[in-house]
C-alpha cells in the first residue's frame, strides 16, 4: 500500500542558481548546497532533491509538484520580493485551496496551496 511520497527530485543545469532559488522560497538544505551535484531540501515530512545534469541534457514539461504551505498569500508575496515572476497570482480553486504557480529557473512548474475551511 502507497503510505506517501518521501521525495520528488527535479534536474537542473546549475546547481548554485536553483539552490539559491529555493532558499529564497524558505526551502531549508538538508544535504548538498550550492557547489554540490545533489542537494536535498526538506519540504515538510518530504524532500525536495535537485539533481545536476549535463547542459545538453534537455527535458521539456513533465508536469507540476504541488506543496502545502502555510500562508500562500505570504509565500506569494515572499517570491516577488525575491525577483520571482509567478505564472498566476493566488486564488481560491472550485476543488477547496488557495494556490498559485511558479516556475524554478530550470523550467519545473511549481504550485503552492493551502486546503480552504469549509464554511458549513
Amino acid at each position: 500500500m502507497i503510505e506517501g511520497i518521501s521525495a520528488i527530485t527535479l534536474a537542473t543545469h546549475e546547481m548554485s542558481r536553483a539552490v539559491r532559488f529555493y532558499r529564497a522560497l524558505g526551502f531549508e538544505v538538508q544535504h548538498g548546497g550550492e557547489e554540490s551535484s545533489f542537494t536535498s531540501f526538506r519540504a515538510g515530512a518530504s524532500y525536495l532533491n535537485l539533481i545536476a545534469q549535463p547542459a545538453e541534457r534537455r527535458w521539456f514539461w513533465w508536469g507540476r509538484a504541488i506543496f502545502y504551505v502555510t500562508d500562500v498569500d505570504a509565500l506569494y508575496d515572499r517570491a516577488l520580493t525575491t525577483g520571482c515572476l509567478p505564472t498566476t497570482a493566488p486564488r481560491d480553486a472550485e476543488w477547496g485551496e488557495r494556490f498559485f504557480h511558479l516556475t524554478d529557473p530550470d523550467g519545473h512548474e511549481l504550485s503552492f496551496a493551502r486546503p480552504l475551511l469549509s464554511v458549513q
